[in-house]
């Protein structure tokens, strides 16, 4: 099992090289649907695909440079070409306890997450035996599984420890 917590051990579930850069499929995709990768799409893909962490729109409308003119990519321009980027592959929609986050799906390796509901850490993990129960659950049933989604939810050892004490029947 490998754990991968924003920023940190990246290495544990770096994607293999790709063939063609997320622009590229990008660019693509768009194409057939008859669409253009614009300015403001070209600059979101770059800055998405520029690193790897969880984030939610607010905090990627946050984090967007200006243009040469000064002007920011609008909130709207942002939660279409999301939608875009997850119907086109190349990201994954998390559906958290309280928001919806991003992750990187093109060519990254199938994982899992454990969700800290009061911080809103992300951690990610490899499981084989998960995976192995999924493959056997799906044989059982004659169904031909692609892929699964599963978060822990909970909360992370920090959180515990700045919670402090507690007493017996609060572990109940």
């Amino acid at each position: 099992m490998s754990t991968l917590e924003d920023g940190d051990n990246e290495a544990a579930l770096a994607p293999p090289p790709m063939s063609e850069s997320p622009e590229e499929k990008f660019r693509e995709f768009l194409a057939i649907r008859g669409e253009k990768l614009t300015a403001p799409r070209r600059l979101l893909v770059r800055h998405i695909f520029n690193s790897h962490k969880h984030f939610d729109a607010d905090e990627l409308v946050a984090e967007l440079p200006s243009d040469a003119q000064g002007r920011k990519v609008s909130r709207a321009t942002v939660y279409r070409t999301l939608r875009l980027l997850v119907e086109a592959n190349l990201l994954r929609e998390l559906r958290l306890t309280n928001r919806t986050a991003y992750e990187h799906d093109y060519g990254y390796p199938s994982h899992d997450h454990l969700h800290c509901t009061e911080c809103n850490a992300v951690v990610e993990f490899r499981n084989d035996a998960l995976r192995k129960l999924r493959d056997e659950v799906s044989r059982e049933h004659g169904f031909r599984a692609s892929g699964h989604r599963f978060v822990i939810t909970g909360l992370c050892p920090k959180c515990v420890r700045a919670r402090g004490p507690r007493r017996r029947l609060d572990l109940v």
